[in-house]
């Protein structure tokens, strides 16, 4: 039986990995993201992907799946979300990578 820390440790690692790499899932934009043009999308990815200011506060779980920062005078967040391999259902396994297919959405604070 896996107990409850091993796999949030192990979803962390999934979510931090797919956050640096960017490759293991779908990054996702909102209109308002977009429209602030490449510049600013660049340097959000950028610190998305370096991010490391987890509390209790935003990470209470230890998933490593939300975050908020502020760029260019704008208050960003971004959240992971788990789903099945065929993007139809939320994800019953988000700590087995082959089961789940993880979508990064940032968005500015405002669009919440």
């Amino acid at each position: 039986m896996t107990s409850f820390l091993s796999t949030a440790h192990r979803i962390r690692d999934l979510n931090d990995a797919f956050r640096r790499d960017m490759t293991s899932g779908q990054w996702m934009l909102t209109r308002g993201v977009a429209d602030k043009g490449a510049n600013f999308v660049a340097e959000a990815v950028r610190l998305i992907r370096s991010f490391d200011a987890f509390t209790e506060g935003n990470d209470p779980y230890g998933e490593h799946d939300f975050g908020a920062f502020d760029l260019a005078g704008e208050h960003l967040f971004w959240k992971i979300d788990y789903y099945d391999p065929s993007l139809s259902y939320g994800s019953d396994a988000p700590d087995d990578a082959e089961a789940t297919s993880r979508i990064l959405t940032l968005m500015l604070a405002s669009e919440y």
